[in-house]
């Protein structure tokens, strides 16, 4: 919207010409989505406390989380605000990037809020159906791969990025759409098995957008992308106000959601949250990459998939209980401990990723 206006009435005021650096929005833009998220979560969380509406804790999860039984949840619903507003505000909206990705972002955010609100109905941990959720997911994650498909076949649009190697970059076809199935529903799904203690997901969740929005600057930089040799995007730069919006509004609910947390995320952020970083990630061709920038997230669904593998096949469990935040805590580990090493993790892993732009 600045954008727009700005536009109108640079030649009148010239200080607006400001409004049209990537950098200075992509900054207002962090301080923006911050600013809110610190100034309505109080509201918010008052809110979900006189609605009652309670974090409901599983029978079978660790004892020690019992005591975070009737915490709010559903506080999702300041981060979608918050970064929705924001990139409202300081993106060029004329860019379809943005509104394929709102549309992810916030299509996604529906589904979990549905799962939220019959959790919370029913005050058990089963929302909904899960077959249900995966058709809902998967038709949202297909019918945006179609579009993509249509808007940029035979293009670097839908070439894959292959770390290590500058001049292997297959043009997927076909194929481009059942990888970006995978992504967008396999990152949500990610993120919403992290999201079991407090802050564990959100970091992570700031720092491998942080990542993904350097990526999309150098990725919409025809100079910067034929020097590292991955492909140039140009629309690919309004990708870095939707990677910024993120970062603000997530460090802003990680104020309400640090050790011990005021409210949770629920499904309603972590399923909108982790789509939203696939669908970045996919409009930057970086797939690979955010599998090792998330490897944590990748961590965690792989602890699910081993646990409920062995037990099906062997009677046996690989661990003390999945996901895996959950065995360490299991082993003894205080909650923070666990929590701050897999943010310690993320970070390494965000710079490893980095590194491999220059190793190839």
């Amino acid at each position: 919207m600045f954008l727009w206006l700005a536009s109108l009435l640079h030649e009148k005021y010239t200080f607006l010409r400001l409004f049209e650096y990537l950098t200075f929005r992509s900054i207002m833009c962090i301080f923006t989505s911050l600013l809110l998220s610190l100034f309505i979560g109080p509201k918010l969380i008052r809110r979900l406390q006189l609605l009652q509406v309670g974090q409901i804790v599983r029978h079978d999860g660790p004892e020690s989380h019992y005591e975070k039984k009737g915490t709010p949840t559903m506080g999702g619903a300041l981060i979608i605000f918050s970064v929705t507003f924001s990139i409202l505000l300081w993106a060029n909206l004329t860019n379809y990037y943005v509104w394929v990705f709102l549309f992810v972002f916030l299509g996604f955010g529906l589904i979990g809020f549905i799962d939220d609100y019959k959790k919370v109905v029913k005050k058990t941990s089963d929302g909904l159906i899960a077959r249900w959720k995966y058709f809902w997911q998967s038709f949202l994650a297909l019918l945006v791969a179609f579009f993509l498909y249509y808007m940029g076949h035979n293009s670097s649009a839908t070439e894959l990025v292959i770390p290590f190697f500058k001049d292997v970059m297959p043009q997927l076809g076909l194929f481009y759409i059942l990888l970006s199935y995978f992504v967008i529903v396999g990152t949500s799904n990610a993120v919403n098995l992290t999201d079991g203690l407090d802050g564990l997901a959100i970091m992570p969740t700031v720092m491998v957008a942080s990542g993904l929005g350097l990526l999309a600057y150098l990725t919409s930089n025809i100079n910067y992308a034929d020097y590292l040799h991955i492909p140039y995007v140009e629309k690919a730069n309004e990708l870095v106000i939707a990677c910024t919006a993120i970062v603000g509004a997530g460090l802003g609910f990680l104020w309400f959601n640090t050790y011990p947390a005021q409210v949770f995320m629920g499904d309603l952020g972590s399923l909108a949250l982790g789509a939203a970083l696939g669908i970045i990630a996919i409009l930057v061709r970086q797939e690979f990459l955010l599998v090792i920038m998330g490897g944590v997230f990748v961590m965690e669904t792989v602890s699910v998939i081993l646990q409920v593998g062995s037990f099906k096949m062997r009677g046996r469990r690989v661990f003390k209980m999945a996901p895996i935040h959950h065995h360490y805590e299991l082993k003894g580990w205080p909650e923070p401990r666990v929590i701050v090493r897999f943010w310690i993790i993320t970070f390494l892993l965000v710079l490893l990723a980095l590194i491999t732009l220059k190793i190839r």
